[in-house]
């Protein structure tokens, strides 16, 4: 009797139907996170005349504080993770604006706040809360309010893409228009809007390549690295050269000694110096089989807010995945992506754990194995 009334605690219910998989390979990524913090963050350390267990400690900090806000967000209901999202939403937002006004500048960009000793960016806790809101916008069975849902959604991205612009965060906006662009495509947009708003972004991406000087500079790196200042991203590809398939050995690569977003933006090539090619491999493996784990319980469901909301946090985890070690790998121009999990960073930390406690929460099952159906 005792174990029948312990598996009907909450938390044993939970456990019984979460993705266990899923969770797995997040926690992995965690923890190679945690380690790979102290080898690749010792030079920044000696930068800031800090020790070099500095980085770790406070990256220790972020992943239990990140555990447990994923945790906690996987055990909401359908309602709780609307009613999450909305408020996160109106909190972040109201942070970006702050940030125009007394945020932290740092390389020209002014996206933190800073907050009890951490240094907090708003935004990261926007791109999980919009995803959400957008979804359930664009969810709704009658076709009349799902059309005035999709303009309410594209006012949001506008209110987004303004205040994106003047921090600046280019990168940010592309991701977030991106991701929204897919839900659209899921959602079953008529092509003829699709094609308009593909425009209005591309004019709005032009805008920010001729009025934002920083962008321009990272697209003329990129595309004409002969006549410009490359030094990050050439210190970056030849650390997978040095690296090898099997790497130089924990602690013994120099790419973290150059770079000063070793820890952070190119973390990647830190990984793929001392590590090797082979665990870069098994790195990206674990990505991908939580989008696709994800991805495989998401199509089962029969509610199109689980599927809108499920297939847009995993395109932007995944495409958050794929600008990193793409940036690493000297196929995209520098964005300022982190790689979730892994790069230091709390804010990043805290958005990432949102958001897979949100996948968490949409992709619980039943016992019998089929998506949970919630109700609203």
């Amino acid at each position: 009797m005792r174990f029948l009334r312990f598996t009907n605690h909450p938390i044993a219910q939970w456990w019984s139907c979460v993705d266990r998989f899923t969770l797995l390979g997040v926690l992995l990524l965690m923890g190679f996170g945690a380690a790979i913090s102290f080898t690749a963050s010792t030079g920044v350390a000696s930068d800031f005349n800090v020790d070099s267990f500095y980085f770790v400690r406070r990256q220790i900090i972020f992943l239990f504080g990140g555990l447990g806000v994923m945790l906690t967000m996987s055990l909401l209901s359908l309602r709780g993770v609307i009613t999450w999202s909305f408020m996160l939403f109106a909190l972040a937002l109201a942070g970006m604006v702050g940030t125009l006004f007394m945020g932290a500048e740092v390389k020209g960009a002014q996206r933190w706040v800073d907050v009890a000793g951490f240094r907090l960016q708003p935004s990261e806790l926007m791109k999980p809360s919009f995803v959400i809101i957008t979804a359930w916008l664009m969810s709704h069975p009658d076709a009349q309010r799902r059309l005035h849902g999709f303009f309410v959604s594209l006012g949001l991205l506008g209110v987004m893409t303004i205040v994106l612009m003047l921090q600046p965060d280019f990168g940010m906006f592309v991701m977030l228009s991106g991701v929204w662009f897919g839900q659209m495509f899921l959602a079953s947009l008529a092509p003829t809007f699709l094609a308009g708003l593909l425009l209005i972004v591309a004019i709005t991406a032009s805008m920010g390549y001729v009025l934002l000087p920083h962008v321009r500079s990272r697209l003329s790196r990129f595309l004409d690295p002969a006549n410009s200042d490359t030094y990050q991203v050439d210190h970056a590809r030849q650390a997978f050269v040095e690296g090898g398939f099997f790497g130089r050995g924990p602690g013994e690569g120099v790419v973290k000694h150059a770079l000063p977003d070793a820890h952070t933006d190119f973390v990647f090539a830190v990984i793929g110096e001392e590590f090797g090619l082979i665990t870069c491999l098994i790195v990206l493996a674990v990505y991908g089989f939580i989008l696709m784990r994800s991805f495989t319980r998401i199509v089962n469901t029969e509610k199109p807010f689980v599927a809108l909301a499920g297939s847009g946090l995993l395109l932007l985890f995944g495409g958050q995945v794929v600008i990193n070690t793409g940036v690493a790998l000297s196929l995209m121009p520098t964005t300022g992506m982190t790689l979730p999990f892994i790069s230091y960073g709390g804010s990043s930390m805290l958005s990432m754990s949102i958001l897979m406690g949100f996948v968490l929460a949409l992709t619980r099952t039943r016992r019998d194995g089929s998506v949970k159906k919630y109700r609203p």
